[in-house]
């Protein structure tokens, strides 16, 4: 038996085999051995304490002050308490630092490579993202996003402020819960993978955070993608080009101080969103943004928020958004004229090269008999769905189908329901 079981870890630790374990989230069986299994077959990485430094978010929680407090899992190098660190284009203190040792978390100055700590003072960090060097693709943990959403609210209409702050932190805990509010109708949507994920997420806000909820019917998730390329200039209004960089006019009707010109190109599918910079350094206001990166930082940001909600209402993606055109007047110009003036060159694009709403598209597998498969075939095919790839394996049929569901694009309404 020990033979057997040294041989297991072995293989364990190479890929070789993946042993399973079967348990209750309800009782707790199976917990313990689920333990000893991750402690006996899984192989403890120290890492180099002397390279670059390398982590990863893998939770977060709140303290009693409401404070973030973000789990990390120290590759490479060490981070001690001040150490500023870039995250999202700005840069955050850490104020204390907790190592995990036998169970407990013990404070510690520092934690090292392969080690398990907890910071504080990291702002608006997310589980995923990457303390210094990032140690793994994301596609190594990719999880496909969810197809569903619902209308949440509070049964108490007094909670409505305590519910938005409790779904916040609950999407800061796990990454697989999206929020989405529709600022018209003054509701919160929850995405979602299923029917038990409401379950949970109700339990979850009645128990922690007090707050009673009730979903609605659960719909399905829709996207838009763009199918023509159009470009949209907005120029800023000025009688003269004194300190004036970059175009402007004096009939302009432009409210903001900022000139804006975007270009929107159709991207292959599954390709998201890209933002490029086309245009000379020059007309970049270096005196509002600091450095270049930094504008396209934040232009990106603008964008992408604007495409949150398209021509009905559904994210946009699978796009290029170009900025072809740029300009201010120095001093006068702000950061918030650029903020505020993006979203309507965008839209103003968007209308002109439209966008054709699209369903989720599933893949499965289906094992059918070789006499029904003639008869099946056509089914399918009124369920919009198509099949792939067809296998004969002795007296059935393996088929790969894809369901390709388009909805239309002549009302909002239409594509909703």
């Amino acid at each position: 038996y020990a033979q057997l079981r040294g041989e297991l870890a072995a293989q364990t630790r190479r890929a070789l085999v993946h042993p399973v374990f079967f348990g209750s989230a309800i009782t707790g069986a199976g917990v313990d051995a689920l333990i000893a299994g991750i402690t006996e077959l899984l192989p403890a990485a120290e890492g180099d304490v002397d390279g670059p430094v390398s982590g990863t978010v893998f939770k977060i929680e709140r303290g009693p002050a409401g404070e973030k407090i973000s789990y990390v899992r120290m590759f490479s190098g060490a981070v001690r308490v001040r150490d500023r660190l870039q995250l999202r284009g700005e840069e955050r203190k850490v104020n204390a630092i907790s190592v995990f040792d036998r169970g407990s978390a013990i404070r510690c100055a520092s934690v090292a490579a392969g080690q398990i700590g907890k910071l504080w003072g990291l702002g608006d960090i997310q589980i995923g993202d990457a303390i210094g060097i990032s140690h793994t693709s994301s596609e190594s943990h990719y999880f496909a996003p969810p197809t569903l959403e619902s209308v949440i609210s509070p049964r108490r209409s007094t909670d409505i402020g305590a519910l938005r702050v409790a779904l916040d932190q609950l999407a800061e805990q796990d990454p697989l819960i999206n929020l989405r509010q529709d600022d018209v109708r003054q509701e919160i949507f929850v995405s979602l993978y299923g029917e038990v994920q409401k379950e949970v997420i109700q339990e979850t806000l009645a128990t922690e955070y007090g707050i009673e909820v009730d979903f609605r019917e659960t719909t399905t998730i829709c996207i838009e993608r763009p199918f023509g390329t159009s470009e949209s200039v907005e120029v800023l209004y000025a009688k003269t080009k004194t300190n004036v960089t970059g175009n402007s006019s004096p009939i302009s009707s432009n409210p903001f101080l900022a000139t804006v010109g975007l270009r929107l190109d159709p991207a292959p599918i599954g390709s998201g969103i890209e933002f490029r910079l086309a245009v000379d350094v020059r007309l970049v206001p270096i005196y509002i943004y600091k450095t270049v990166d930094t504008f396209v930082d934040h232009m990106e940001q603008y964008v992408r928020e604007t495409l949150q909600e398209g021509l009905f209402g559904w994210q946009v993606t699978d796009c290029t958004v170009t900025m072809i055109d740029s300009g201010y007047r120095a001093p006068g110009s702000t950061a918030a004229d650029f903020r505020k003036l993006t979203p309507l060159v965008l839209m103003s694009a968007l209308r002109e090269a439209g966008t054709t709403v699209y369903e989720p598209m599933h893949r499965f597998h289906l094992e059918i008999p070789a006499d029904a498969f003639g008869a099946t075939v056509p089914v399918l095919a009124r369920l919009r769905a198509v099949p792939q790839t067809q296998e004969m394996r002795g007296a059935s049929y393996m088929l790969t189908v894809k369901c390709r569901r388009r909805a239309c694009t002549s009302c909002s309404n239409c594509c909703r329901r």
